[in-house]
């Protein structure tokens, strides 16, 4: 099945049937699906193996580079892999994805110390940057906007599942296998995601000639890899009013603004001016930051909360979030009906009706709460996401053709990151304010309800971006610029 440079709206229904695993592009989707889960799976997994691998190799101090060497690598470049998919096409990019992941992973399962094992996270990141921009913007070719809706179910479920399998099989191999493990399984994965996609996707990409934008490359993955670092660092390396905690986002933003001066240089620049200047694209990236920050304020807090105040364990701490991960493809696979009715704004409004509403009521959660109060408002959060989310990606990407869909989806991809980077920090400070005291149910309770103070107002922040954005039905773009 090669990538369909020219697609529509028909209207044909849209079932199970004519985008499930079982039709004609069904092997796509499920080395898509494959290719996802080795990234999705993969922070879940370590998160449980943390304590183990600190115990073997040491270095207690620098474990949190395991995660930040990852976002930081993964972030610089998703932009840069977006742009070149659109040059040489998905399908190299997402391969050599896969293969720096794959690599990534037989150096962490080989890593001696802590400083080798960090290095090699960052290749898996360098892998990760090109993975996730290909494989949505692979499902942005393959499908016309209606399926596609219902494919972002499909996706959005990989998601889920790992959040919930990934502790499992994190605790699993490091108790009776060895820690080495939860990355050695990883080759098996990726190497079935390569023979699937090698047998199964085809592209007829055009040739012609291509101007690389190396220093629009080079500037905009130091800038954002500089900004990234003073946001995961601060308040835990350094303070955030010290010299450091102003002058490396400082650093990062002059990087930035010079990264922009290129841009209108640039014969093809790696990440276009119109992308924050057309006004879909421009809010519905805010949007996309937002749901990077409030997911990463209930995936980290949430079970915090489970565990440290309600005194549950892992297990049941990670059901109480999974039920967010049961609400989010139930209403992605579903939206499609909804956007091709309303439009994708209204549909993220009718997503933000539950999803806001599903925030607030965590502010009131204390000592006494139940587990299943916690599940059903990450439930209802779940389903806000999906009708918010995925309609807003599907909209971004059906305003472009084939020729800009990577950069538009990398953006999408890279704001993403960012809203994570930026939920860490600040989720980070306010928790960690109630915590200079100690850790007890009491102090516990008191940082994250702080946390989910965040969330609500992210929440309803999002309500501003998405009204911003503009109004109607978006078909598919015909190919050519997306200026």
């Amino acid at each position: 099945m090669g990538a369909v440079r020219r697609t529509g709206v028909g209207s044909r229904e849209v079932t199970r049937a004519s985008v499930g695993l079982r039709s004609e592009r069904g092997p796509v989707l499920a080395a898509v699906m494959i290719t996802i889960a080795l990234i999705a799976l993969e922070a879940t997994v370590l998160a449980t193996a943390v304590p183990t691998i600190v115990s073997d190799l040491g270095g207690y101090t620098q474990f949190p580079w395991l995660f930040s060497a990852y976002l930081l690598t993964q972030a610089a470049t998703v932009p840069i892999y977006g742009r070149l998919s659109d040059m040489v096409g998905r399908r190299p990019i997402i391969l050599v994805g896969i293969g720096l992941f794959l690599v990534g992973s037989i150096l962490c399962g080989l890593a001696w110390s802590m400083p080798a094992l960090i290095v090699a996270r960052a290749v898996q990141g360098l892998g990760a940057g090109a993975i996730q921009p290909a494989a949505m913007t692979i499902v942005g070719d393959i499908y016309t906007v209606a399926e596609r809706a219902k494919v972002q179910g499909y996706i959005a479920s990989v998601w889920g599942m790992s959040s919930v399998v990934g502790p499992l099989i994190g605790g699993l191999f490091t108790e009776y296998v060895s820690w080495r493990w939860i990355f050695f399984v990883n080759l098996p994965i990726g190497a079935l995601a390569v023979w699937m996609l090698r047998r199964h996707f085809h592209e007829a990409v055009i040739p012609r000639p291509h101007r690389v934008d190396y220093l629009g490359s080079t500037l905009l993955s130091i800038g954002s890899a500089v900004i990234v670092l003073g946001l995961l660092d601060g308040g835990v390396s350094w303070e955030w009013t010290s010299v450091w905690g102003i002058g490396v986002p400082a650093l990062g933003l002059l990087v930035l603004g010079g990264f922009v001066l290129t841009q209108r240089r640039a014969s093809e620049p790696v990440l276009p001016p119109w992308i924050l200047t057309r006004r879909l694209l421009a809010w519905g990236n805010l949007v996309q930051l937002g749901v990077g920050a409030l997911l990463i304020g209930l995936v980290s807090y949430v079970p915090t909360y489970v565990q440290g105040v309600l005194g549950h364990g892992p297990l049941v701490a990670g059901l109480a979030l999974g039920a967010m991960s049961i609400g989010w493809p139930l209403a992605a696979s579903n939206s499609g009906r909804l956007f091709l009715w309303i439009g994708f704004r209204n549909t993220s409004l009718i997503g933000l009706a539950a999803l806001v509403p599903g925030t607030l009521p965590l502010l009131l959660l204390g000592p006494d709460s139940h587990v299943w109060q916690v599940a059903l408002w990450c439930f209802l959060i779940g389903v806000g996401l999906g009708l918010v989310a995925s309609p807003t990606l599907v909209a971004m990407q059906s305003s472009v053709g084939w020729a800009d869909r990577g950069v538009v989806t990398g953006a999408a991809m890279f704001s993403r990151t960012l809203g994570s980077a930026i939920g860490v920090a600040v989720c980070g400070a306010l928790a960690n304010a109630s915590l200079v005291a100690g850790a007890s149910p009491t102090t516990i309770a008191s940082a994250t309800h702080d946390v989910f103070v965040a969330v609500a107002v992210v929440g309803t922040l999002m309500i501003g971006a998405v009204m911003a954005m503009p109004p109607g039905h978006q078909i598919d773009h015909p190919d050519g610029p997306g200026g």
